[in-house]
């Protein structure tokens, strides 16, 4: 790994105190980034397909997923969204007055006002899931076959509060100083700690051990980040200090932390529609929709590396008034984001059945789950670039470090359509009804945040972004037709995987060329690119 490791240390020397980066800078960033990220997620797929394997799709694994709702909140509210909205701007800011000179230690300060108070709140949360895992079992899945191991498994999950929230405050203080390599190698530690434990432990604790491994897993998170940001701390401030108190230095804004987290968790609240709603249908339901989504969201995990490495950008160039730069910023990493999910949008559609196939059926997975959740990863697939758009707007709304309510209000209308548009599906079309609920209602956010952006946010044009975005909306549209069609035709799973995506990636690139789409060339680089360092990663 020495050329993602090379990069992460120039970006290192970047500069973190001076100029803005430069696109080599970046492009070097996001690559180490999506690396790492892409390794986890390739072993967050290890970790399903052992679940289904060793559990299948059954009440026990229902029971677990259950629990399971509490490390995924963790992990939107205290990793990749909540506490990095507030904490990204507000250290980009403190390393700002750094660079211009300001008495004492900026950062220091921030650290020494924030981090105490936040580690004690993450501890007593944690402590009140544990005690109440019984109540909220009960809340969240009412019609559940199994409520006691359920609440075994939640009480070992609820750990990862404290945890998450301290690999949180790592990861976001890290890539405010212009440190990649550290945040995203979090979720292979984590993912690994989860595999050990339920392949160590299955034979003796069932699906208990994969609870376990969530706790385990989220303490390796913050060892593999505490040296770097340890080594961050220790460095001295360009000029010598003045005075024990930071001149200018500022609690974190409380009504950002509420906004910031609020969004987060109405953003996550789709999961619990989705697990209530299926709760009541057979067992194995919430499986298919765990099982479906984990898969059909890797695309998006790709098109979101980028935006992981500019966030701090933007918020360092609002910090220091320039909007300009913000905004291009901002439009550019729209349409390449874009770019990037809607090719993996096609290449799920097209193949969905195959790749459950080949990635799960197996052990206790039946052919009967690899249909059913084919099925419902088809239709999770469509609200892809609605949650690829969220997660880079939302980051323009928050880059300033201000309080804005409307993301959380533009959120909160697309809970309302999932769980209107679910309760009205979930009778006639069960799961697949749950999932086509979370794409509307996701794209609706979308929508309204695309619609809002102006003062609120960075001013982006936003009828010039829509008409980019029209053009590879309508190549995924065509590439994904014209795949499934070729994935359907060989009998045999992988050669139809083979088949559908190369046809896919034939037609979209054939079509995105011809429609001139902006972000459709820098998309494909950075695919190309990642794709190779990944095969390095692993056969070497």
């Amino acid at each position: 790994m020495s050329g993602p490791r090379a990069s992460e240390q120039g970006a290192a020397v970047a500069g973190v105190e001076g100029a803005p980066p430069t696109r080599g800078f970046l492009a070097k960033a996001a690559l180490v980034t999506a690396v790492f990220s892409v390794l986890g997620s390739v072993l967050g797929l290890v970790r399903d397909q052992s679940l289904a394997r060793l559990f299948g799709a059954g009440p026990d694994t229902d029971a677990f997923l259950v629990a399971w709702t509490v490390p995924e909140f963790a992990a939107t509210l205290l990793i990749e969204d909540g506490l990095a909205f507030a904490l990204i701007p507000a250290f980009s800011l403190a390393l700002a007055r750094k660079a211009q000179g300001a008495p004492g230690d900026p950062v220091r300060a921030l650290v020494a006002g924030t981090l105490p108070r936040l580690a004690l709140a993450f501890t007593a949360v944690g402590a009140l899931l544990v005690g109440g895992a019984p109540q909220l079992v009960e809340v969240l899945a009412p019609g559940l076959r199994n409520p006691g191991l359920a609440v075994d498994c939640t009480r070992l999950t609820a750990t990862c509060v404290l945890t998450f929230g301290l690999a949180g405050y790592c990861s976001a203080a890290l890539r405010a100083h212009r440190r990649f390599l550290a945040p995203a190698a979090i979720y292979v530690a984590y993912n690994a700690g989860i595999i050990t434990a339920m392949f160590a432990l299955g034979g003796h604790w069932g699906v208990r051990s994969a609870a376990l491994g969530v706790a385990a897993g989220g303490c390796l998170m913050v060892v593999v980040q505490l040296p770097a940001l340890l080594g961050q701390l220790r460095r001295k401030a360009q000029r010598p200090a003045t005075g024990t108190v930071v001149a200018g230095a500022k609690p974190m804004n409380v009504g950002l932390m509420a906004t910031v987290l609020l969004f987060a968790l109405c953003r996550q609240s789709q999961v619990l529609i989705e697990r209530f709603l299926a709760s009541h249908l057979h067992s194995g339901a919430i499986s298919y929709l765990n099982y479906a989504q984990k898969v059909a969201q890797i695309p998006m995990t790709m098109s979101m590396m980028l935006c992981t490495v500019t966030f701090p950008v933007v918020a360092r160039a609002l910090a220091e008034g320039d909007t300009e730069r913000a905004r291009n910023r901002v439009e550019r990493d729209l349409s390449v984001a874009a770019s990037v999910v809607l090719f993996g949008t096609a290449v799920v559609v097209a193949c969905a059945p195959q790749v459950i196939r080949i990635l799960f059926q197996r052990g206790a997975f039946t052919p009967a789950d690899t249909a059913a959740t084919a099925g419902v990863m088809r239709v999770y697939a469509l609200g892809l670039l609605g949650q690829t758009l969220v997660g880079v707007l939302v980051r323009s709304y928050f880059s300033a470090g201000r309080a804005t309510w409307y993301p959380v209000g533009a959120m909160a209308s697309g809970i309302v359509v999932t769980s209107w548009i679910g309760v009205l599906t979930v009778g006639p079309y069960g799961v697949v009804g749950i999932a086509a609920a979370n794409a509307t209602g996701i794209t609706t956010t979308a929508a309204l945040l695309l619609a809002g952006m102006g003062r609120r946010s960075v001013p982006i044009r936003s009828r010039r972004v829509l008409a980019e975005l029209s053009r590879p909306v309508r190549a995924a549209v065509v590439a994904a037709a014209v795949g499934t069609f070729v994935a359907g035709r060989p009998a045999d799973p992988l050669t139809g995987l083979a088949a559908g995506a190369a046809t896919v990636t034939f037609v979209f690139v054939l079509l995105g060329w011809a429609l001139d789409a902006q972000g459709f060339a820098p998309a494909l680089r950075f695919v190309g690119t990642v794709t190779r360092r990944l095969a390095h990663a692993v056969l070497h």
